[in-house]
């Protein structure tokens, strides 16, 4: 074997992606890790099924990425760790692709093409882009069983779902019933309210709003003796005004009349409204004008209050004329009632119902008998006036014998027909005028309308079409989840989220307002509803298996009901099991299954489809095909440790897991879960093809590798935070860590191949090795809590961020670079080898601390430290352990010294490059505020360590009282404001005027408490910024509770000193160039400068000794090579002393 450890004249990490996919295919490594795991603890993951009729976009990869850290993670843990691979094959975006490409709507289905030929359409569409989807996973390194994925329209799948909603009737939670649901007319089905509450689906649209004038028709005396008398009613959907049957106001709400004028026509009024609203519509200086000075066309219209006020319940039982005569109403309908909902918030304090178009309106009109503006059509079914496609009835598709008796044909026929948004019309644009403001302007015209106007306002869109939902009566059946809230809230609770602002706030708070799940779907491609009725529908069934579909059928062919199986073939015979492959449970064919009832009766198939929601929520059962499985085998896969999905999820996949477990099993389906953010372009836009700011997947990983990308997502920000992807935060992921950590390899090989090291030796012991040694293994185990822990806490961010720091400011930045020199030339000291093993341990370590999150290069790193050494037996990072950490080699006493150091250097590098000081100029002096005996200790401890790597002569301590420095202290509004909002104004100059005796105490403590306004606030290091003012001829800054002041003063002896450190460096550069050997000795030529020449002769003997020079002479003429120091051109010759 060979021994030599492989090296690299670049770093291509998109190379490294395709070699490891191809090395993990060939030792078929993902199946390893979990043969090598059999029998262990399992871990349990679902795997949330996308749908495949769409392409996977760069959102995927995050999300993706975070449930394959946790899998890695889990697996090197021990845990066996099964990755079931699933597709979600129903619902609304499927169908709406195929009518889209077969050029078709939904009222084309049964008639241009059979629901045979459609469902077929739609069983290939659903796989459209399964490879590119199983390309995606295998490219990013997302390890998941795709060969034996559930797939939600198999036939056992769906047997499932019929079990499960069995299970749901017999327990009375399914039923039927007739209410006002939101509906989609573009994707022509009701919706429910998970479904409606997705992001985005709320969305701020400007449409024309009316507030209109009800006549009044018994007004009350004191309202007759100004004009005609009105009530005004406010709504931004005009087009429900022809199905208003009643004005409801608030029981307890103040009501008063105004004596007025019509804005429009000029006619003169009284206008019934709320008292707290008169504002709203009547400008308080327009209450000192004269009633009798206006003129139509003024301006300014003049008002009087009637100094008389009603409560709402004085006003309940007043009768008004119907606004839009066009349909007869009820005989106890146009009448005043009162209802708790109505508000003053906005409108009149008035509100019109139409009990067909709102869940609040319908509940009224029922509490007061009074039925919905309805219409009879040609079959004889009550409908409301709009129909299932968004547009008021056509009056030839009304029954005759009704238009004649119950519908104004003249007024009505105007608007029959029209859509009541212009977003259900393909032919109709956002210019085009609507509805809304064609019968604003009809009531203007009758003097009906008081106020037309834009307004901006909240209204939700389906969230497949994008297009406005309506809500509309439906006959629909319902799961009750209300009946299961407080059990599901209760279980919610012992739920981990991350964040867990989201399990109590938009998941906690949606159970809180649960509302009964809307499961009907009027579509063809789903999973069928499994209850057939009787046409009476006193009589029903629901089937819960295929096994008892089988055997109902034999009833009903023994009884002569159903004459024909709807699949040929098939044989359902006493005793014979289903044969799942010679049947098809979706429509049409489970339509052609006609049952006997108990009494005889035949039974027809509840036509609605259940919600696609359904399906996946189901999966943690219909995946193994439940109850086709023991109890205590499925106890192994129920509920999941871990689920992982977009924040969409949160009212979609993760609620309709937690119902059906919640009413099934009374148990959480999940019992940890991640739900990460939007991921939005670099402006903070939502990505779109549209817009030209999508990022292609596949184009990323190609150009960058998945590594990188991966760990700009998971280390940029939390996972639950919206990511503003940008492309340039990939290459600095490959360049800042990626590219530090090869460099650190690459250095490490160099050296160790030169000296045959292959981890050997025996190792040295801990206490035998140098402190700085000591100190990074320290780091390192200090590294594996940390990162272990946050893996554990589902904190990838933090474990990320952890181990970049490590890399690069510990490892890379500090160790490998004051450690160099170890390495050089020489035998293998003892010294020598604990470097080495320090180093190579720290290289290993992180190779698999990193694996869950950029798995390529990790597996890449760690098979090029360990073949080479055969130190560990595994094929792959991923099938090895993670590590462990042991408390009792951190020494936090040393890492603190160690941090110390690196901030007190930190700190002045940062002051030196504030005023173009190099480093390799030698400064005099700095001096350190301790804060206490404690601190001062660590930094005498790495005194000299601080001052070599800072260049300076001396450091000196001062109390922090020391009048010497001055500090302020700024405090930090976005963390205090929420804490102390009301004294915010008074507290931030109490912070700001803090004295020298508060700041030090709250630099020792880390706190400090202050008094404002009677108010006690307790302030943090992190609530605030401590300042360090400068004092003349030094430099002051801060970091934590560390303060450092550079004397930045330059004697002439420091400025020779730093030229000849220069010159020093000039020469080592052209050792290199000219190829001399390090051990060379060479004698020294330079032309004569007077800026330089006192400098060398000063420091001859240093110069010397750093380049291995004999002779250093100056002379006069012009010499080979040119260099320049302190912008000083100067010649030089070096020559080899042979």
């Amino acid at each position: 074997m060979n021994k030599k450890f492989p090296e690299y004249n670049h770093l291509d990490l998109s190379e490294i992606n395709r070699e490891m996919l191809k090395a993990w295919d060939e030792k078929e490594v993902f199946r390893k890790s979990l043969e090598t795991r059999e029998g262990h603890t399992p871990f349990v993951f679902y795997e949330g099924p996308p749908s495949a009729n769409g392409m996977p976009g760069i959102h995927h990869v995050i999300a993706r990425s975070i449930k394959d850290i946790f899998c890695r993670y889990k697996t090197m843990k021990g845990f066996l760790v099964n990755r079931k691979a699933g597709w979600d094959t129903h619902g609304l975006p499927v169908e709406l692709g195929v009518e889209k490409s077969l050029g078709i709507t939904k009222e084309d289905i049964g008639k241009k093409i059979s629901v045979e030929e459609y469902n077929a359409a739609c069983r290939t569409e659903v796989m459209k882009y399964t490879r590119e989807w199983e390309e995606l996973t295998r490219k990013m390194g997302y390890w998941v069983d795709m060969g034996n994925p559930y797939i939600t329209y198999d036939n056992r799948y769906i047997e499932t779902l019929w079990y499960l909603l069995k299970d749901l009737y017999e327990k009375g939670y399914l039923y039927k019933g007739y209410t006002i649901q939101p509906y989609s007319p573009a994707a022509g089905t009701g919706l429910s309210t998970h479904e409606l509450n997705q992001p985005g689906c709320y969305r701020d649209v400007k449409d024309t709003t009316c507030t209109a004038q009800f006549f009044i028709k018994n007004p009350l005396p004191e309202w007759t003796e100004f004009g005609e008398p009105f009530f005004l009613a406010w709504t931004t959907t005009p087009w429900t005004l022809p199905s208003n049957v009643l004005l409801a106001v608030g029981p307890r709400i103040d009501y008063v009349a105004v004596q007025t004028y019509n804005p429009y026509s000029g006619k003169p009024m009284t206008a019934i409204l709320a008292k707290s609203l008169l504002n709203a519509y009547f400008p308080a200086k327009n209450g000192e004008l004269p009633l009798d000075d206006y003129k139509p066309g003024d301006k300014n219209i003049p008002f009087r209050v009637i100094n008389k006020e009603w409560k709402g319940s004085e006003l309940a039982g007043i009768a008004y004329e119907q606004l839009i005569p066009w349909v007869k109403v009820s005989d106890n309908g146009l009448k005043v009632v009162t209802g708790d909902f109505v508000t003053t918030e906005d409108g009149t304090g008035i509100v019109h119902i139409a009990p067909t178009f709102g869940a609040d309106d319908a509940k009224i009109g029922k509490e007061y008998d009074v039925p919905g503006l309805t219409l009879t059509d040609k079959e004889g079914n009550q409908r409301p006036m709009v129909d299932l496609t968004g547009k008021y009835f056509r009056i030839e598709d009304l029954d005759p014998e009704f238009v004649q008796q119950n519908v104004n044909s003249d007024l009505y026929g105007e608007y029959a027909g029209r859509y009541v948004k212009n977003a259900y019309d393909d032919s109709l644009t956002d210019e085009d005028a609507t509805l809304d403001v064609d019968l604003s302007v009809m009531l203007k015209q009758q003097n009906r309308a008081f106020r037309i106007e834009k307004q901006v306002h909240n209204y939700p869109h389906c969230w497949r079409t994008d297009k406005p939902v309506l809500y509309y009566p439906l006959d629909s059946w319902f799961i009750r989840t209300t009946a299961c809230r407080d059990k599901m809230i209760e279980l919610n609770n012992t739920i981990n989220w991350k964040p867990q602002s989201t399990g109590t706030g938009r998941f906690g708070k949606w159970l809180e307002n649960l509302q009964d799940w809307n499961l009907s779907r009027s579509r063809y491609w789903g999973t069928p509803l499994p209850v057939w009725r009787t046409e009476d529908g006193k009589e029903e069934k629901c089937i819960g298996s295929v096994k008892e579909l089988y055997a109902e059928m034999r009833k009903s062919m023994d009884a002569g009901i159903m004459k024909e199986l709807p699949w040929k073939g098939l044989d359902v015979s006493d005793g014979q099991e289903p044969d799942y492959d010679k049947i098809d449970l979706h429509r049409p064919y489970v339509d052609d299954i006609i049952l006997l009832s108990d009494s005889g009766k035949p039974m027809k198939r509840e036509t609605d489809l259940i919600d696609v929601w359904f399906d996946s929520g189901a999966m943690p059962f219909a995946q193994v095909f439940y109850p086709h499985i023991e109890e205590d085998e499925f106890q192994k896969v129920f509920p999941a440790d871990f689920i992982a999905e977009g924040v969409d999820q949160t009212r979609g996949w993760f609620y309709t897991l937690h119902a059906i477990a919640s009413m099934v099993k009374g148990s959480v389906a999940f019992k940890n879960v991640v739900s990460n953010g939007l991921v939005l372009d670099k402006n903070g836009n939502k990505m779109s093809k549209r817009l030209g700011n999508a990022v292609d997947p596949f184009e990323t990983i190609e150009k960058h590798g998945s590594d990188p990308l991966r760990w700009y997502m998971i280390t940029n920000a939390a996972p639950w935070e919206n990511l503003k992807f940008d492309i340039e935060g990939v290459e600095e992921a490959r360049r800042k860590f990626f590219g530090t950590l090869y460099n650190t390899y690459s250095f490490f090989v160099l050296y160790a191949n030169v000296d045959d090291f292959h981890d050997q030796y025996t190792q040295i012991a801990l206490d035998d090795r140098p402190e700085i040694d000591r100190w990074v293994l320290s780091m390192l185990h200090s590294l594996v809590k940390e990162v272990d822990q946050s893996y554990e806490a589902y904190e990838p961010t933090k474990a990320g961020r952890a181990i970049t720091d490590f890399v690069n400011d510990h490892l890379s930045n500090w160790y490998v670079r004051l450690n160099r020199k170890r390495f050089w030339g020489g035998e293998m000291t003892d010294d020598k080898l604990s470097a080495y093993q320090t180093l190579y341990q720290c290289l290993v370590t992180v190779a698999k601390l990193m694996a869950p999150i950029a798995p390529f290069y990790a597996d890449r790193l760690y098979l090029d430290l360990t073949t080479a050494t055969s130190s560990e037996p595994f094929e792959s990072v991923h099938l090895a352990d993670f590590p462990l950490w042991d408390d009792s080699l951190i020494d936090k006493q040393l890492e603190e010294q160690m941090y110390l150091a690196q901030t007190a250097s930190s700190i002045v590098l940062s002051l030196r490059r504030k005023v173009n000081i190099k480093v390799r100029q030698p400064l005099s002096k700095i001096m350190i505020p301790v804060i206490d005996e404690e601190q001062k200790q660590h930094i005498q401890a790495v005194e000299s360590l601080i001052l070599n790597e800072v260049n300076v002569k001396e450091l000196q301590f001062v109390d922090t009282a020391s009048e010497i420095l001055v500090k302020r202290v700024k405090p930090d509004f976005k963390k205090l404001g929420p804490r102390y909002g009301r004294i915010m104004k008074q507290l931030a100059p109490r912070i700001q005027g803090m004295t020298p005796g508060e700041i030090q105490e709250l630099e020792r403590s880390g706190r400090f408490s202050l008094t404002v306004e009677g108010q006690e606030a307790l302030v943090t290091l992190d609530d605030v910024e401590i300042i360090s003012e400068d004092i003349p001829g030094w430099l002051v800054a801060n970091e934590g509770r560390l303060t450092v002041a550079l004397d930045i003063t330059l004697t002439p002896e420091l400025r020779e000193e730093g030229i000849a450190r220069e010159l020093v460096n000039r020469i080592q550069n052209l050792r290199k160039a000219k190829e001399f050997e390090i051990t060379d000795r060479i004698n020294i030529r330079i032309s004569s400068n007077n800026a330089i020449d006192e400098a060398v002769a000063h420091n001859a003997a240093y110069i010397k000794n750093q380049v291995l020079a004999d002779k250093i002479i100056m002379v006069s003429e012009q010499l080979e090579d040119e260099i320049e120091i302190d912008d000083e051109i100067l010649t030089i010759s070096i020559v080899r002393n042979s």
